[in-house]
């Protein structure tokens, strides 16, 4: 559109002319009709240009807009889960929305083909990040830092097929926490399932499981089924889809399109089956087979230590070793575990999301931008949160408040607007979050009714009555019941009402 920079300097000649009128010639309604005047001009002048570009005028696939409610429930969300981590004594940090391209590749398995990638701006390849746990360990990295407990939320973005229906997006918001450090065994490990166990339960989600399983498990059993070193971690890909897909349709996978022979496909079946408490950990660790492994055994010895301390913490009931469970990142190294929620059949209809956290232990990741720290984490899903909170307040028919408006200044009568300026200004100063309705005389019944649907809880109204006793009239919304206040303690009244609600 090579002519639009000249259209907005015409556009802005004819309003910026009538605005250095003398002061006598302006007036409001020209000013105004001069406005009017350059928005049709523009209008008419880009209509033709957007015509011949077939703009269509939508979100890009997999992302979303989100409105004044979505936020305000996006928002609780957050809150709660921010406080949990805080909770914890996590501290905050936050990275750039993009890496250069080398720190991301290779990190993520057959993942790494979902990392978009953005143009050369100026000699660095860069993408945008996949994750949030990348870019932490190459913090930790470049800072030479040994131990940190810390969270962080952030958008990510990944280039595969959407479904909205489950909360699934190409792009959406990560909340992680991470502890980084040498620590004894299973400790750190322990409070991240606490962690997600509190969250769920906080965000009153429903019923849950949270599934774990240990890489050193998962290699160990590969590697006595008979399956080559060199197929482990995309073998392990095909194993973490069986929430998903039947066994029969992994072990297809496996052996049609990845090449693994049917025998070794069936003897991983018998272990990738298997799911269950502290006794199958017990079970596994006198497995003929299995206890040959000695990566296998040290990953059931951690286990068993984990079910001890989250004994101890209180919900052991609430983790079920899965052997199915593989987390396809490349980057883990022992325990990992992901939370799903035990729906019913009709609730598994509308909100099947999936799982809502997840994370594990990452002890070789910071090792690759060449700083050794061992570090485990976890990361909640907050947009599939998002979907199955807004599809229950949906169903439910839940109203909530998009703004935190605790007063509105209100005039039954005309010319009012000098005094409910000055009356608003004392509340904002007061600290106190309050609206008017911008309109120099607007009716006290449209007043009254914007309180109501945006269930502003108190209305003070001023008038010429009220001007002349020196009083302000205070209104419940949801009682309407009116009281009349000295205007010197009205501020001390709002906030007495307000710390009591």
């Amino acid at each position: 559109m090579p002519q639009l920079g000249l259209l907005h300097r015409r556009a802005w000649a004819v309003l910026v002319a009538q605005l250095l009128r003398p002061p006598c010639e302006v007036r409001l309604g020209a000013v105004r009709s001069h406005s009017q005047q350059v928005a049709e001009v523009l209008t008419s002048q880009l209509k033709p240009q957007l015509e011949r570009s077939n703009c269509i005028i939508k979100t890009p696939k997999g992302t979303r807009d989100l409105s004044p409610h979505d936020m305000v429930v996006r928002e609780k969300i957050l809150d709660r889960i921010v406080s949990c981590f805080k909770r914890h004594g996590a501290k905050m940090l936050d990275t750039p929305a993009f890496e250069l391209k080398g720190m991301l590749t290779e990190k993520y398995g057959e993942d790494s083909k979902l990392i978009f990638d953005l143009k050369d701006q100026g000699g660095e390849l860069l993408s945008l990040r996949y994750d949030l746990t990348v870019p932490f360990a190459r913090y930790l990295a470049m800072n030479k830092v040994k131990k940190m407990k810390c969270y962080h939320v952030g958008k990510v973005w990944r280039r595969e097929s959407p479904s909205i229906a489950q909360g699934r997006y190409r792009e959406f918001c990560q909340c992680d926490f991470d502890i980084a450090g040498q620590y004894d065994p299973m400790i750190p490990d322990a409070e991240c399932l606490k962690i997600i166990c509190e969250i769920i339960s906080e965000l009153q989600l429903g019923d849950f499981l949270i599934k774990v399983n240990d890489r050193q498990i998962l290699d160990g059993m590969l590697a006595i089924c008979g399956v080559p070193e060199s197929k482990f971690r995309t073998i392990c890909s095909s194993v973490d889809k069986l929430d998903k897909i039947s066994w029969k349709d992994v072990r297809y996978e496996m052996v049609a399109e990845k090449g693994l022979a049917p025998e070794v496909a069936d003897r991983i079946g018998d272990y990738a089956q298997c799911h269950g408490g502290l006794s199958l950990v017990e079970q596994m660790c006198q497995d003929p087979r299995l206890s040959q492994s000695k990566q296998a055994l040290k990953g059931l010895e951690d286990l068993k230590l984990l079910f001890k301390y989250l004994t101890l913490l209180g919900i052991a009931e609430k983790i079920s070793f899965d052997l199915s469970l593989a987390r396809g990142l490349d980057y883990y190294t022992g325990v990992i575990y992901e939370a799903v929620l035990l729906q019913t059949p009709s609730e598994e209809e509308l909100l099947n999301v999936g799982s809502v956290a997840a994370g594990g232990r990452y002890d070789g990741l910071v090792g690759l931008f060449g700083h050794m720290v061992p570090c485990v984490g976890l990361s909640i899903g907050v947009d599939r949160i998002f979907a199955m909170v807004e599809q229950k307040m949906k169903t439910f028919g839940e109203r909530m408040r998009t703004t935190e408006t605790q007063v509105f200044v209100a005039t039954p009568q005309k010319n009012f607007l000098h005094e409910r300026l000055k009356l608003i200004a004392e509340l904002w100063d007061a600290g106190i979050k309050a609206e008017l309705l911008y309109k120099n005389n607007p009716k006290l019944l449209t007043q009254l009714h914007y309180c109501e649907n945006m269930m502003i809880p108190l209305v003070v109204i001023i008038g010429e009555q009220e001007l002349k006793k020196g009083v302000i009239k205070l209104r419940s919304v949801v009682s309407r019941k009116e009281v009349d206040i000295k205007r010197e303690n009205l501020v001390a009244e709002i906030q007495k009402r307000l710390s009591e609600s």
